[in-house]
């Protein structure tokens, strides 16, 4: 399994962040996707690439995390997604600013996904799709921050 993960800190109440993922339509139209289908705890995503189209079927799962959800058809062997949000802490105090903001939140969203042998062969697909998803979850903190 290959794992993608991004993390922010942004001036967002986390209740405000969850209500945002619970927005199905517009947290996968912030990643850019071409298409966006939601039926209930479903969703297509399409992209055109080229001369290809990609067509991903996810379903939310029941999860400790904020929002997950796990491929049911597409093009990995197996695929997971999750978004954690969480009350960020503050600086030290000493005074220092340290990492976290008073009153912020963190954002996280991680996908772990296993692709079978592609025509590129499973280290270069791996790569790409790796590249691709760091884009699209990071697209979709910025929707999740205000952004």
């Amino acid at each position: 399994m290959k794992t993608v993960s991004v993390s922010r800190t942004a001036d967002v109440s986390p209740e405000l962040a969850v209500d945002r993922l619970r927005d199905l339509d517009a947290l996968m139209d912030a990643a850019g996707f071409d298409e966006v289908h939601v039926d209930g705890d479903r969703v297509r995503v399409v992209n055109h690439v080229s001369l290809a189209t990609m067509e991903l079927t996810v379903s939310v799962i029941e999860s400790d995390a904020a929002l997950a959800y796990e491929q049911v058809d597409g093009i990995f062997e197996e695929m997971v997604t999750r978004y954690e949000v969480t009350e960020s802490q503050g600086g030290d105090e000493s005074g220092g600013a340290g990492d976290e903001r008073e009153g912020a939140t963190t954002l996280t969203a991680t996908t772990e996904f296993a692709v079978g042998a592609g025509p590129l062969g499973d280290l270069l697909d791996a790569t790409i799709i790796a590249r691709q998803r760091r884009r699209e979850l990071t697209a979709q903190l910025a929707y999740l921050a205000g952004e």
